[in-house]
């Protein structure tokens, strides 16, 4: 089956398919509508051959379908008919655990997505679980994505803002009692050095992961 595949961010989207190895970046932000980015997706892959759609969505996903309207971009998310728009089968997963999914090796493990905001989710065994850490309180009246986000890095600096993702990496494995942490989103590539236990992903994982997707009943819609 060839898939194609479209990773959904607060700042970019980027596109790729399955015998393709170039990844296509396109515009995203505060005003991106589900309208716009089928548009603009559409556009850009103009004689692609695809059989069947996976997206990477930027916020909580239930039944195959966007649960919120996301924090980062603009809306009408969650009443969209992704499958008429490509005219194609779609399957919608939780950006974060897309890209956890492509990162998986084993055991119980915890992805942490640095990007605009903080990605979470959490894979056992193969199960994927998504997770919705990044609002939860973390300190001085702020939530975790507001230290280890976007914003976060731009209030506290390099040096401050790696001290914090350590720590919350930190945190977070220990209560979720992982064996390994993957630390990715496209901040990642600002880490010197990476907390005990973790190791660094990468964005083409969410291309594994989309891939991946309609490969294995198991990582079904999430």
């Amino acid at each position: 089956m060839r898939v194609l595949v479209v990773d959904i961010g607060g700042t970019h989207i980027k596109v790729s398919a399955t015998g393709r190895r170039t990844i296509v970046r396109l515009p995203s932000g505060p005003t991106l509508t589900p309208q716009r980015m089928v548009h603009l997706v559409r556009e850009a892959t103009s004689g692609w051959d695809y059989d069947a759609v996976s997206i990477g969505y930027p916020g909580p996903v239930r039944d195959g379908t966007p649960a919120r309207e996301p924090h980062h971009l603009g809306r009408g998310w969650t009443r969209f008919a992704f499958g008429t728009a490509f005219d194609r089968p779609v399957r919608v997963m939780n950006d974060a655990a897309m890209q956890a999914l492509g990162s998986y090796k084993r055991g119980r493990m915890l992805f942490l997505g640095l990007g605009t905001g903080l990605g979470s989710a959490l894979i056992v065994d193969g199960v994927v679980a998504p997770l919705e850490l990044a609002h939860l309180p973390y300190r001085k009246g702020r939530t975790y994505e507001e230290y280890v986000g976007k914003e976060g890095l731009a209030r506290l600096g390099k040096t401050r803002w790696r001290r914090h993702v350590s720590k919350v990496t930190r945190q977070l494995a220990a209560a979720l009692n992982v064996d390994e942490v993957v630390l990715g989103g496209g901040n990642a590539k600002l880490l010197k050095r990476l907390p005990a236990g973790a190791r660094l992903g990468s964005n083409s994982y969410a291309f594994t992961g989309g891939y991946r997707l309609w490969a294995s009943r198991e990582a079904g819609p999430a």
